[in-house]
């Protein structure tokens, strides 16, 4: 906000984007951040939408697979605390109880909040890049979005 009412009164070029966490384990942005970019017209950059790849299923039930970013550099723990895991699981049986894959429920999610100008997305094969592309139109039913907040109130921001 400091930046924005500086450059109003120079009459310099305003922010039009700020990168920032954003995935179904870490949600702070919504506190503050989001109302903000709503009424300044700040677009969020939603950086790290599957929370290193926790939120695509790949490492539960203490599964670690060979060259994983979370395998390979292991003092990110903020994805392997009990709330943190719990809630990826509760996450990943939500999506697939739904006909989807963990990736496509977490990407969706970003994807559809109002203030996400752009989800950050990562993969290293194609058959990644390619379940991430799909899921840009995909479009959570009302009863999914509300077994999401369920299981935030119940662990709200995890892993922040």
């Amino acid at each position: 906000m400091r930046f924005l009412e500086v450059a109003r009164h120079a009459q310099l070029p305003l922010v039009q984007s700020i990168q920032n966490p954003y995935s179904l384990l870490n949600r702070t942005f919504e506190i503050g951040l989001a109302e903000i970019a709503h009424r300044e017209r700040v677009g969020l950059l939603a950086y790290s939408p599957l929370a290193f790849g926790v939120l695509t299923g790949k490492y539960r039930h203490n599964q670690r697979p060979s060259n994983a970013r979370l395998t390979l550099f292991t003092r990110f723990s903020r994805y392997n605390n009990p709330e943190a895991i719990a809630a990826t699981e509760a996450y990943c049986a939500l999506a697939e109880q739904s006909g989807m894959t963990p990736t496509e429920m977490a990407l969706a999610f970003v994807t559809t909040r109002p203030f996400v100008t752009s989800n950050i997305i990562g993969a290293t094969s194609l058959q990644q890049l390619a379940e991430n592309i799909q899921t840009h139109s995909r479009v959570l039913p009302e009863s999914v979005l509300s077994e999401i907040e369920a299981i935030h109130q119940r662990q709200p921001n995890p892993a922040p």
